[in-house]
This record gives structure tokens, sequence and C-alpha cells, in this order.
């Protein structure tokens, strides 16, 4: 079924204004405001002030539709939601100095970032706060995990793996980030904030070695690793030193979780952020307490997680290093992790970059980060750039220039955390009749084209598609935050790691050149914008997946490093740059072959919420995996925002009968120490009728070594939807079973 979506029928949906419901005491935030102002007037007289920033931390509930949705990241048609491991938070960092200059950088739990989903953050914020919030002071970073819903980026090639453009899901993560934002500007107070970092070894390898190598000799043998090791902490603390809140840089895919996955799922950064926040809140259950914790993507494009590294899929022996391909009938190249399947790989990995940002934290260490705040942002058509270019190995100079964007003939052969389809190899150089020849129905190259983007074979020209709407961006946003003398360069794609390291020399060594200032920059990848990757000129020539994949051809970097170079000069002097031109309104051309839940229906004598399988009734141990089974509607009549579908509960020990496991009906006698966002639970939907409508959600909870000896229950909470129209609540309850 085809239709399109329109912004009208967004900004009339009551449930965005629900999003404000959050705790608003009118007396606290006088007292707050006195509190600012009586601040500043002893700062004036002369007093030392300890506080040198006002911060705000907020986290909110972003999950995306988690049955029935195609997943965002290994491009992976078969690859579609049925329940959730992890949920997804948007977790929000305010900051502002002495004169009210704000930022905003915002970590969420999602594929990567959509200029469509910040335009609309912005434009809710603004009916909040007025002008307070723009593009030019607010960076939203995705995670990148691969296991999260598709259909929020309105270009169609990354749209394709979930049929095309989900409201839903786009949605969901409009406001979830807006809600974060929201908490974050409401609960800011006087702060310091430190800067520190660690080494992280054996969390991730280069997936693409040969590339890495046709860097420069020289250049290479500036680092030890050839990935980024290190763990960028920035620590936010209170007046009393009270640590709330903490912002982790790490470089590492988040494809732990592999493309055979089915559940939502952070993956390992977003299970380091839920073991980050439970530790400091001291709680059971994700998603709440004061402290907001992230790990947020940096420039991880060629830093995997699957530190094993790849392997021919069915003989074990290593693949072709250049191509990343194994002989025939030895199966496909693919890298594993450190554990015995991907549940406990993503563990291993997350919990390592748990380790390292707890240790920093307890040690309260680093330097303290003082000064001004400042931001510039500006939108470039990367078509149309033209920047000097000085080979690193000839010394030779001559202009550059972005071309039409373009993916190669490696695109199509994936990666060795997920390899492609067909019988595309990495490192492919030559093009083929039969490829070009499809190619060309969607859209065919110029000579122009081919002669910008060698030595890759274009296998898409998505720059010169006739398509209802972008295929892929030619205008993007690019942005630094400066937060006294730490630079965040906010890019719209993955940077290999040395891009990465280039970017970060060029932006520090402008500042030093234009204000004798030294800062540290780090990266925030996947900002504001996706547009694939950007590999550096010398790894583009090898043509592995990631150079394939930098859509404006081989000095995309170039253009880049001159970009972020004019833009730190003018934060050093003080100027303004213009605007740029504004990526196109496309709202109103969006296609979606994805239906909506039509209605629920459920078996004869069985009633949503009837629990079809109970738990045993013998005692369960530490180590048991609990299973239940509910009728069910389908999970996309509510995403249970800010709530769960289900809950494990325990019987508080005043009420405790010894041997008895009747039902507890009161909500009082029970605590909650479990819900869907916890590591330790998993609920899978089994559609079992199409034509009715029927359906089962499965629930189970691994007992942890934590658990208490006690009686305990599940509960089901959903909604249904009625054929005749109206959607429905429900809750189920599993009967009461013994954990010794």
């Amino acid at each position: 079924m085809l239709s399109t979506y329109s912004r009208v029928s967004l900004v009339k949906k009551k449930k965005v204004l629900d999003i404000f419901r959050i705790s608003e005491d009118a007396t606290m935030r006088s007292f707050g405001a006195l509190f600012y102002t009586l601040t500043v007037v002893v700062a004036v007289l002369g007093f030392d002030v300890a506080a040198s920033y006002r911060l705000g931390v907020g986290r909110a509930d972003c999950t995306g539709p988690p049955v029935e949705i195609g997943f965002m990241g290994y491009g992976e048609f078969s690859q579609r939601g049925q329940g959730i491991h992890l949920r997804q938070y948007a977790r929000a960092f305010i900051f502002e100095d002495d004169d009210q200059a704000r930022v905003v950088f915002v970590s969420a739990d999602a594929g990567m970032m959509g200029h469509a989903v910040k335009r609309d953050v912005l434009n809710l914020l603004k009916a909040r706060y007025g002008a307070m919030y723009r593009f030019e002071n607010v960076v939203l970073s995705g995670s990148h995990s691969h296991s999260v819903p598709s259909g929020f980026l309105m270009s169609y090639l990354y749209d394709i793996a979930s049929l095309g453009f989900v409201p839903q899901n786009f949605d969901a993560l409009v406001e979830g980030i807006t809600l974060a934002i929201v908490r974050a500007h409401e609960g800011m107070r006087a702060g310091r904030v430190f800067l520190s970092e660690t080494s992280v070894s054996e969390a991730n390898i280069n997936r693409s070695p040969s590339a890495y190598e046709n860097n420069p000799r020289w250049e290479r043998d500036q680092y030890r690793d050839y990935t980024d090791k290190r763990l960028v902490q920035l620590r936010l603390v209170d007046e009393a030193g009270h640590l709330f809140g903490a912002i982790n840089w790490f470089a590492v895919h988040p494809t732990s979780m592999n493309k055979t996955n089915r559940y939502v799922s952070s993956d390992n950064v977003g299970y380091a952020s839920v073991l980050l926040e439970l530790d400091r809140n001291g709680v059971r259950v994700p998603g709440r307490g004061e402290f907001v914790g992230s790990f947020a993507s940096t420039n991880l494009g060629d830093a995997s997680p699957n530190i094993m590294g790849p392997k021919c899929e069915k003989t074990g022996l290593p693949c072709d290093m250049l191509t990343s391909s194994c002989p025939t009938g030895a199966g496909a190249c693919i890298a594993s992790g450190p554990g015995k399947d991907m549940f406990e790989s993503t563990k291993i990995i997350g919990t390592r970059l748990y380790d390292a940002a707890i240790k920093l934290l307890k040690a309260n260490g680093g330097r303290e980060v003082k000064g001004p705040i400042k931001f510039a942002h500006q939108f470039i058509d990367m078509t149309e750039m033209k920047v000097p270019y000085v080979n690193p190995t000839t010394g030779e100079s001559e202009t550059v220039h972005g071309c039409y964007p373009a993916m190669g003939y490696s695109f199509g052969a994936g990666t060795t955390d997920g390899p492609g389809a067909f019988d595309f190899r990495q490192a492919t150089l030559t093009d083929s009749t039969f490829w070009n020849t499809a190619r060309d129905i969607l859209a065919e190259p110029t000579p122009e084209d081919k002669k910008c983007q060698a030595p890759k074979p274009i296998l898409i020209a998505s720059g010169r598609a006739k398509f209802s709407y972008e295929v892929q961006p030619k205008i993007v946003p690019t942005q630094i935050l400066l937060v006294g003398d730490l630079a965040i360069a906010a890019v719209p794609a993955e940077f290999t790691t040395m891009s990465g390291r280039r970017l970060r020399a060029a932006v520090r060594e402008a500042a030093l050149e234009a204000a004798n200032q030294e800062i540290t920059v780090v990266v925030a990848g996947l900002s504001n914008m996706y547009t694939s990757y950007v590999a550096t000129p010398e790894e583009y020539a090898i043509q592995r997946y990631e150079g394939a994949s930098t859509l404006y051809g081989p000095h995309t970097l170039t253009i880049y490093l001159e970009q972020f170079r004019k833009l730190m000069r003018s934060l050093a002097h003080g100027e303004t740059v213009a605007p740029g031109p504004m990526p196109p309104f496309e709202d109103d051309k969006q296609i979606t072959l994805s239906t909506g839940v039509v209605f629920d229906g459920h078996p004869f004598g069985w009633y949503f919420g009837d629990c079809k399988v109970q738990p045993k009734e013998s005692p369960y141990h530490r180590g048991d995996v609990v299973r239940v089974m509910f009728i069910a509607g389908n999970p996309r009549n509510n995403l249970m925002h800010e709530r769960s579908y289900f809950t494990v509960e325990r019987l508080k020990p005043e009420y405790e009968e010894t041997n008895s496991v009747e039902h507890h009906r009161s909500r009082d006698e029970w605590e909650v120490i479990a819900t869907d966002a916890n590591w330790e639970t998993k609920f899978k939907w089994h559609r079992r009728s199409t034509l009715f409508a029927y359906s089962d959600i499965e629930l189970e909870w691994e007992i942890a070594d934590q658990i208490e000896p006690g009686t305990y229950r599940i509960q089901h909470f959903g909604y249904w939807r009625y054929i005749l129209g109206g959607i429905y609540p429900y809750n189920g309850t599993s009967r009461n079973f013994i954990v010794e």
C-alpha cells in the first residue's frame, strides 16, 4: 500500500504535546533562578565560586516500533524486528557559560541521525523556549547500533531496508530526543566539567587493515595501533561535588549483534551506558535515576568489535586480507566477537567499555575544562565545494572538488561485520556490464561522475537519480561546539580511524594558529545527518567497503578538513559564518510500503493478557531462565515509552508467606526488579495467524546471581486494536513462582 506522510499530521497529533508532561514545580524553578542570580552576584563581587558553568542532563525513552520493521545498518531486508532485548534511550547534555552562551549534545541509541529529525526536534523546542535552541548550538549524534528500527532518514537508499519511511519510528526519535533535552533544560544547575581519558584494549580492531596500510608510512608511525584505543570522558559535577553526568567517546562499531538478530538492541555501547547508569544511580531498572551516562560515537568507520577477526564461515581459515573473500565452498568471510554468541560478545565488549569508564569516574581525575562556550555551524553543498589539497607523499598542490554522491561496487560486498550479497568483493576496482546495466535503470552516471569518483567503479549513481526525493544527500551540515578548550567536531558520517585523526589534528592546529590556544578535539560521529563513510584519499584508492561508501569522491575528507579549519578559525576570531544552503524539505514526498496494524484478534476461549504458558511450579535457581507467554496485541499499537511491555516483580519480604505461591494482587505488595529494558530480559512477539491477527508475546527472564530468593511473578502490558476502530489497554499476570 502506497501512502505519503504529511508533516501537518505530526503537528496535529496530540501526543506530541504529551512529551512535555514532566514535573515542573514553579517554586523550585524560581528558587533555581534566584540561586543562579546570587551566584553571578557573588562572582562579580570577587568571591570564589566553584562552579564554572550551568549544566543539565536528561534521558528519555526513544524506542521505535519493535516488530515488523526493518533494522538500520546491515541493509538486510529479512532483518525485521520481533521483540526487544535493550530499549533505546536519548541522553542529553546542556552546557552554559556566564555569558549565557549555551550548547546541547545528545547521544541517541539510533543507527545515526537524520536532518529532518533534528529539524523537528528544534521546532518542538522552539514552541517551548523560543529561539534558544537552533541548528547552530545543538548536536544530535546517533550511537550507530545496527539493531534498531530504520525508516527515519528521508533518503531513499537509507530507508530502503524498512520499505520506506516509517512515521512511527520517526516520531519516537523526535519525541524522545526532545523530552531528553527538555529534562536537561529544566534540571540545569551550577557545576564544573572535567576531561579525562584512558586506553581500552581488546575492544576494537580495524576491519580494513589493507586500506589503513595504504596511508603514508610516516603518518602511521605516529600511532601505535590501527584503531583509536583511547576512551575520552567528559564528567559533569555540581557545586557540591556530586557527579550527575558523563559522556564517553570510544571508536567501535555497535555490531556485536549481527544481522541474524531480530531483537531491538542498543548493542555494546548501549549496554555500557546501561551498566554505567545502573551503577551510579544504584537502581535495578534502566532509565531511572538522576545520573545520565552515554557512550557516544566517534571515528568508528573501520573499527569493529569483532576482535577475533574475520574467518571463512565453513572452514574457519583466514579470509583474503585485501578482498575479504573466501575460496569457493568456504562460505562468507565473517568476523566474530570474543563471546560464544552475539549476546555474550555484546556483553563482553560493553563491559570492557563500562569498566574503563567507571574507573575514570571513580578516580575523579583529569583536568578541569574552563573557558567560554562557542559554536559554529554551516551547511555546505558537497558537490560544489572546491578546496586546496597538498599531497602528503609528494608535496604537490592542486585544487580538488566534490563529486555527485555515488556508491562503489565494494559497497555491495558489505563488511566482515555483515557481508553483502551476490558476488561482490571488497577492493573491487573494475565494473561489469551486468551490474552497470542494472545500475543505469535507476540512474546512469555521467562521464564526469566516473572521472570524479575514480578509481571507484560506480554501482549506484545516487546523485543522478530522478526519484521523487533524494536518494542520498548533497547538502550536509558541519558543526563545532566549543566548551572551554574542548572542541566537539560534529560530522554527518562515519569517519575512519585515520580520517578522524586527521580531522582532530586539523581542528587543533587551526585553533593554535588562529588563537594560540591548545585544545582537545573529539569527533562526534553520525551527527545531524547521515552520509555514509569518509575514508582518507589513500584508503579510498583501495576501494574497500569504507572507500566505496565515501559518497563525494576521493577528496571527501579533504573538503571536510578545510571546512572544519574554517569553522575553528571563525570561532577563534569571533566571526559569524553564513548558514549555507538548507537541505531540501521532502517530507511530503516520502513513500512507505510498510503497513500499519489493521486489527488484533484472539483465539476462541482466550482473551488479551491471558497467560498461555505459565512459569513452572518447581523452584527456579540463579542462572535459570523463566519463560512465560501471553495472548497479545501487536506491540506497535503502543511503544510503551517510559513504561514496559512487561515487568518482573518480587513480593516484598514483609508479605512473604512460608512456602506460599498464592497470588497477591495488591500493587503495593510487589516491587519491580526488571523490565524489558534490562539486559537479562527479552521479549519475542509471534504472529500466530495473519488472517485472524492472532499473536503471542513470549517473555524471558534470566535469573542473575544478584537476585534474592523469594516469590516472583511476571506481568505483561499491552494494547489491542479493535477491527471497528479504537485501541484499548490490557494486562495479564503469570502465576507466582519461587526463586531459591
